[in-house]
């Protein structure tokens, strides 16, 4: 057994970690405030008015950051929500403020025929999008608990109302030198190789780690089969994450199809690119964390309007957090 020095000096050793790593993260944080300060030049700005971006649960929470964030760049917006009423109230909070470059629109992820008149619309008013930011998304989990009593509600609507939504908005990206963008709000959760709550199954873990053999099919039978075990009552012996389980497999599941999607991107012609990227925004401060985040909503969009907007963006299949690149 270990003496209680040795037990002391452990104790110690990872409060000392813990201490760094907060302290990187808070300086991190702080490096992020002051680049969000500092405009854009004209050269890198491949952007204007006629760039349209449509967000995805943009009324409220990082969504509706992510509409203001874009705004205040001089993007056209497109805030959607699935309640049409909420959605004009926080279109008009942000053209009351002086961003009249916004408009709103009723979009439910969750129902094919919201999907397509969307499309219509946007194809009628906009001739289609630059940038889509899928932001839309739920969570039922709260502090510990860790229920997947709504499993699949999570998964219908993280993972394939994201997946619905990309596959609409598809025909409508409008060919350009900069090229379409497409960025999926995701999370650490759902890493493949994070340090903590990843797949303990390492079958399905290097399956899912191979880019050239990965297939929607691949990543559809993924979930299908997690829903299964939670239905059979299976799932806790079968190598699932162990917090926010259902949300960390709909999360996983996205950026495998973010990944997918950036290969099958990849072979289309110069001038018709989309490059599709995801990122974490953190433990942010909204609704979905029930308000116990660590991180403001202008924090947590950053990424998302950065990632969006970079002038040199030959960046595709990548996963981000706090500006910088992470490992799936």
């Amino acid at each position: 057994m270990w003496s209680k020095n040795m037990v002391d000096f452990l104790q110690t050793k990872k409060m000392g970690h813990k201490e760094k790593s907060k302290d990187r993260k808070e300086k991190r944080l702080q490096q992020i405030s002051l680049l969000r300060t500092i405009p854009y030049s004209d050269h890198q700005r491949w952007w204007s008015k006629e760039t349209i971006a449509v967000v995805t649960g943009g009324n409220r929470g990082i969504g509706f950051e992510v509409c203001r964030q874009l705004a205040e760049h001089g993007v056209t917006v497109i805030l959607t929500s699935r309640d049409e009423s909420v959605g004009v109230e926080s279109a008009k909070v942000l053209q009351e403020g002086g961003l009249t470059e916004v408009a709103c629109h009723q979009l439910d992820i969750l129902d094919p025929s919201s999907i397509n008149q969307f499309a219509e619309w946007m194809k009628e008013n906009y001739g289609g999008l630059d940038i889509l930011v899928n932001n839309a998304g739920v969570n039922f989990n709260q502090g510990s608990d860790n229920n997947v009593e709504n499993a699949r509600k999570v998964i219908e609507t993280n993972y394939y109302g994201t997946k619905s939504m990309i596959k609409a908005m598809i025909p409508l990206m409008k060919p350009s030198a900069a090229g379409a963008r497409i960025v999926n709000v995701s999370s650490r959760s759902g890493r493949l190789n994070g340090k903590r709550n990843r797949i303990e199954n390492e079958a399905l873990k290097k399956q899912l780690s191979d880019d050239e053999s990965l297939t929607e099919e691949m990543i559809d039978g993924m979930v299908s089969t997690f829903l299964q075990q939670v239905e059979d009552g299976s799932w806790r012996s079968e190598g699932w994450p162990l917090k926010y389980t259902d949300y960390s497999v709909s999360k996983l599941a996205v950026n495998c199809y973010t990944r997918f999607l950036a290969r099958k991107f990849s072979e289309r012609p110069e001038g018709e690119k989309i490059y599709i990227n995801c990122y974490c925004p953190g433990w942010v401060r909204t609704a979905l964390t029930g308000y116990a985040g660590s991180v403001t909503v202008e924090v947590g969009a950053d990424t998302a309007v950065w990632i969006a907007l970079l002038p040199d963006q030959a960046i595709t299949g990548k996963f981000f957090a706090e500006r910088r690149e992470i490992n799936f």
